[in-house]
């Protein structure tokens, strides 16, 4: 399968020869779970074109923990791979994704012979860090409204769609909240002007 093999070009032409020989590429549509908690990591995903969604479950409830874009992967993966514990979260894809599959029992090894392939993993601890850091400071700071607003416009980025094709529940569940309330919220927005909603989605018409 054919890809740009840039993506990985941080590491050393060696690793990086070694990690595509030993890895395999596949295609995912859109929708698909590449991971199930409690389940026994084998492959650690490196996501080449596309995009994953990062969650767990409380009570029968989504709580959505962050998105591997390209040439990133999944901290929580890396950990459970790592101490060969069983996941602790989900990974869906959000659209038709190309990810890479690292066999967890080189990562050991690659980690100690080359100290580089570390970059990639502490990057990942730092942005996920930052990441919840944002997180708590929307809950403490901005209300319901502006938590939608800035949700839908961070899922038109990554998705680099104008249309964001989400019901309103599945917005409810990744901001922790009730689909009442979601309705409530995009009624609001679409009466100020910021937003749009037909039968194919939700779009953003105006900045905050």
């Amino acid at each position: 399968m054919e890809f740009d093999k840039n993506f990985l070009s941080f590491l050393k032409p060696e690793l990086r020869e070694e990690v595509f020989e030993m890895s395999s590429v596949k295609e995912f549509p859109k929708g698909t779970e590449i991971l199930r908690e409690e389940q026994y990591v084998k492959v650690l995903p490196i996501v080449i074109e596309g995009l994953v969604k990062v969650y767990s479950r409380f009570n029968e409830k989504e709580l959505l923990l962050y998105y591997i874009e390209p040439s990133q992967s999944c901290v929580m993966t890396f950990y459970a791979a790592l101490k060969n514990t069983p996941s602790q979260v989900f990974a869906t894809t959000e659209k038709a994704s190309k990810i890479l599959l690292i066999p967890v029992q080189y990562l050991p090894g690659w980690l100690k012979e080359y100290p580089d392939f570390n970059e990639l993993f502490y990057n990942q601890f730092n942005l996920r860090y930052t990441e919840l850091l944002n997180t708590i400071g929307h809950l403490l700071v901005d209300n319901m409204d502006k938590r939608v607003y800035d949700h839908l416009k961070k899922k038109s980025l990554l998705t680099k769609d104008k249309t964001i094709r989400m019901s309103h529940s599945q917005i409810a569940n990744e901001l922790g909240t009730a689909r009442e309330v979601v309705t409530r919220v995009l009624s609001k927005l679409k009466t100020e002007g910021k937003v749009e909603q037909n039968s194919v989605g939700i779009k953003i018409i105006d900045e905050w």
